[in-house]
């Protein structure tokens, strides 16, 4: 009887607890339920993903991200990779509702034991779902109310989604150190392979970041604590165990830090670009695809061009000399190559784009286009002869040829090909320098709103940007149109919709990742006749005057060198029908370069850069415009090669109206052989 009395008190204790504890509960979830956040919104999770720049290749580039995450569905996920976090998170992960009651019951013990001053660590009890409610709902305070809050957000969750959906969640959100959020950014970040690709020591090293993300000293003693779980859990076998816990973790510095030196100036350019266009949230966290215009091959011919010349300049000296190239398209815009110093690492400063420096004669050729638009041929004789002084802006200058010679009369050609500044200064004030300089306004060298126009600009006083010069030198041969620079072909948002670029003409590109042709319906800048003149006086210079280190074997190639007062800055504007690329060398603080430095070092570039950008490609000559007749002439005098045959005979095109000069008279004439110089 006492036994059945004993029994019967201590099941009226138990179902008093039991009903007291259903009341705490449901108190409880009065209390803290009705004010929770929205977790249904998690049935549609869209994280914030990296965006990943792309070359024109296919090849990736770099990624922006806030947060580095990419994206792993459960199917893509390896079973091992899975085990390996449940094993050392949550063994009870399949089977619990959301909460461990053994856990629960673990912690309070440890906590209370702590809180009375007992040698007891502090515990969580965390499943995996209440990390998942605590990573996304809550704040990572040690509170009642917060664990409170986080069990019953953990148990709406396990009732809504399934283990999967949740495993998911906490797998692509949580923070795994080096600014790496979920597995497939860790994978990458780490060891620079996907998901798919890890081994069974790379997953256990994963799986026990979380506890301690930053903590690289302990990295092998922690992996091995997961392998264990995993055994013990009958994930693995005791052999696979001791064969993971054997093997030598490679830890890489990050992928990011993977790209090749030689894009990060055009990285950054595009970067600065869509921030301004799209904005940081965009950018940064929304997972987008950039397809830029940057070929590889070029752009790392570019980078090596360059530096060759630069190091080989450098070598010995303290104060470095800088530099940039730029090649495109000239018919597009689409920048195929862009390096703008020695090392993004040194200077991050763009000299291609950002630096405005005097740009010399390359000024020329705009200046000789306003003369044949305004009826000049290029035969038209011009006087190379001493000029006493030229008074402007209160200061007087008298103009001088590099070489210190004076030839008498000569072609305009002539004098473009061999860059001659006496015949140039005559010339923009024969037709005016408000008229030479407006030219090179017209097509975007200069700025409309250009103050204090005078002569001196006419041989390159004024001062714009490589990227400025190059896309001015684009419309010579694209038919006299104004092109904007383009970096990004294409953009598409994480669900593969095309948001940016080029994108109603996608469907039409080519195998081999080229846009198609840009119909352009503006009026051109100048004549095509006019056009074609400067272009075939430009491929006389790189043939035989200033430009003769421009020259590559096989190729049409025309250009123009430029060198400013006391060779502070020196510049090389070449192009091929399909292809231009512009060189720039100086220093960031202008001074003298020293003896033997000129244009040629420019040139040098442009064609070491160039012969491997042709170098699978055919010989395309110039387009020849209708309505021009082609006469052989005497380089020398301009006049027609059956009156004046000795020398060097060249052919010349003339427009309606135009012909050759008469022949010379020897006596007057001084035939000594003319040849490039620097500028």
């Amino acid at each position: 009887m006492k036994f059945k009395r004993f029994l019967r008190i201590l099941l009226h204790i138990v179902f008093w607890a039991f009903t007291a504890g259903i009341a705490a509960l449901a108190a409880l979830i009065f209390i803290y339920g009705n004010d929770l956040p929205d977790y249904r919104k998690l049935a549609t999770y869209a994280p914030p993903v990296a965006t990943r720049l792309y070359a024109a290749d296919g090849s990736l580039l770099i990624e922006y991200a806030e947060e580095r995450r990419v994206f792993i569905d459960y199917a893509d996920m390896p079973a091992q990779l899975v085990n390996a976090f449940v094993a050392a998170e949550d063994q009870n992960f399949w089977t619990h509702p959301g909460i461990d009651v053994q856990g629960i019951l673990r912690a309070v013990i440890n906590n209370g034991a702590r809180a009375l001053g007992f040698n007891a660590n502090f515990s969580g009890a965390s499943t995996i779902t209440q990390q998942v409610a605590k990573n996304f709902f809550l704040t990572s305070e040690r509170s009642i109310s917060r664990k409170i809050k986080e069990a019953i957000l953990a148990l709406r969750l396990e009732r809504t989604f399934s283990k999967k959906h949740i495993l998911t969640l906490y797998m692509n959100e949580i923070f795994l150190g080096a600014r790496a959020y979920g597995v497939g950014s860790a994978a990458l970040m780490y060891f620079n392979k996907p998901v798919s690709e890890l081994t069974l020591s790379e997953c256990a090293f994963l799986a026990s970041l979380p506890k301690a993300p930053n903590d690289r000293a302990r990295a092998v003693e922690r992996r091995n604590y997961v392998l264990r779980r995993m055994m013990e859990e009958g994930y693995i076998t005791r052999e696979e165990m001791n064969a993971a816990a054997a093997e030598e973790l490679n830890i890489n510095s990050g992928f990011t830090a993977q790209m090749d030196a030689a894009f990060q100036y055009f990285a950054e350019d595009v970067r600065r670009q869509l921030l301004n266009s799209l904005g940081r949230e965009v950018l940064y966290n929304q997972g987008l695809y950039i397809k830029t215009t940057i070929n590889p091959k070029l752009q790392r011919a570019a980078a090596d061009a360059l530096n060759k010349e630069l190091d080989a300049y450098n070598a010995g000296r303290t104060d470095k000399l800088q530099g940039a190239i730029i090649a495109m398209n000239p018919h597009t815009g689409r920048v195929l190559a862009m390096t703008g110093g020695r090392s993004f690492a040194e200077s991050s400063f763009n000299r291609a784009t950002q630096a405005y420096r005097q740009i010399g004669s390359t000024i020329k050729p705009f200046v000789y286009l306003a003369a044949l638009e305004r009826g000049y041929s290029p035969e038209t004789l011009l006087l190379d002869a001493p000029i006493v002084g030229i008074r402007e802006g209160g200061m007087e200058w008298k103009p001088e040829n590099y070489d210190k010679k004076f030839l008498g009369d000569i072609p305009l050609r002539l004098s473009l090909e061999t860059s001659r500044n006496v015949t140039t200064v005559r010339l923009a004030q024969d037709i005016g320098p408000e008229n030479a300089i407006e030219m090179a306004q017209r097509f975007g060298v200069y700025p409309e709103n250009l103050q204090n126009i005078n002569v001196a600009m006419a041989l390159g006083a004024g001062e714009t940007t490589l990227e400025k010069l190059v896309l001015g030198y684009s419309a010579f041969v694209n038919g006299g149109h104004v092109i904007k620079p383009q970096l990004v072909d294409y953009i598409q948002d994480r669900y593969g919709r095309t948001i940016g670029g080029n994108k109603t003409e996608i469907e039409q590109w080519t195998p081999d990742a080229t846009p198609p042709e840009t119909v352009i319906d503006a009026e051109p800048l100048a004549d095509a006749q006019s056009l074609y003149q400067i272009v075939s006086i430009l491929q006389g210079a790189v043939e035989r005057g200033t430009g003769r280190q421009a020259r590559v074997e096989g190729h049409t190639i025309a250009g123009k060198t430029g060198t400013t007062n006391e060779v502070k800055d020196i510049w090389f504007i070449g192009f091929t029908k399909n292809l231009i690329a512009g060189v720039y060398l100086g220093y960031d603080t202008p001074k003298p370069l020293g003896k033997g430095a000129g244009s040629h070092m420019a040139a040098r570039v442009f064609a070491d850069f160039m012969r491997v950008a042709l170098e699978n490609e055919k010989n395309q000559p110039f387009p020849v415009p209708d309505g021009l007749t082609f006469v052989r002439v005497n380089r020398r005098s301009g006049a027609a090669a059956t009156d004046d045959p000795d020398g060097t005979i060249i052919t010349e095109a003339f427009k309606i109206g135009q012909k050759p000069n008469p022949a010379p008279r020897r006596s007057t004439m001084d035939t000594s052989p003319v040849v490039g110089g620097v500028f």
